[in-house]
């Protein structure tokens, strides 16, 4: 018995340690150029948060839907709006919420979802 699970043990970290070479070192999975449409949904909503606090940082909104043009979305500004209130359903973090519904303020998306997270800005130059 003794023999049988000592045999066992060293086939399996054979086993283990040519797994590892061959995934890692012989044949590691190379991704170049991928598009960013192929992102789960998961990371385009984080890429789109990201977008949203540039927009915050810079007030520009032509930036910003070009930077989300690269997801290849059908709409960018129906896409916020979508991210942004799936957000406020699965109470995301408030900070996020904020940043969303500022772009998609300033993409002329608010709804009333959307309302108790919109941030007064004081008007430029005062």
């Amino acid at each position: 018995m003794v023999r049988f699970l000592v045999s066992f043990f060293v086939a399996l970290l054979i086993g283990v340690g040519i797994g590892l070479y061959l995934g890692w070192v012989q044949f590691p999975a190379q991704f170049t150029n991928s598009d960013a449409r192929a992102l789960a949904p998961q990371y385009k909503d984080e890429y789109t948060v990201m977008i949203a606090a540039g927009y915050a940082d810079d007030n520009d909104i032509n930036g910003a839907v070009e930077r989300l043009r690269i997801l290849e979305v059908e709409n960018v500004p129906a896409f916020v709006q979508e991210v942004t209130e799936r957000y406020i359903t699965n109470s995301r973090g408030v900070d996020e919420i904020q940043l969303l519904v500022a772009l998609a303020e300033g993409m002329g998306r608010l709804t009333p979802i959307m309302e108790p997270y919109r941030q007064i800005r004081p008007a430029e130059g005062t």
